[in-house]
């Protein structure tokens, strides 16, 4: 019990996450550029540039979502 508690706790917390860090917006605004996308089962993937600066960003949408959203941004190293 107390684990599915603690695994309901942490998917109601994780869009804080993907907003607390990078975001494609933010990405975007910037400076950085579109560079490729790619299907993923993670969801779509961006790859955003900005000079030697790399992120790979995936994001995800739902029929009765109102946007796509960020799920998460790394930077690529």
């Amino acid at each position: 019990m107390k684990t599915l508690f603690a695994a309901s706790l942490l998917a109601l917390a994780a869009p804080a996450f993907a907003a607390d860090g990078p975001t494609v917006q933010k990405l975007l605004s910037d400076g950085y550029m579109v560079a490729g996308v790619m299907p993923s089962p993670a969801g779509p993937g961006i790859l955003l540039v900005k000079a030697d600066s790399l992120y790979m960003c995936f994001v995800a949408e739902t029929p009765k979502s109102a946007e796509i959203t960020t799920q998460y941004c790394k930077a690529v190293k």
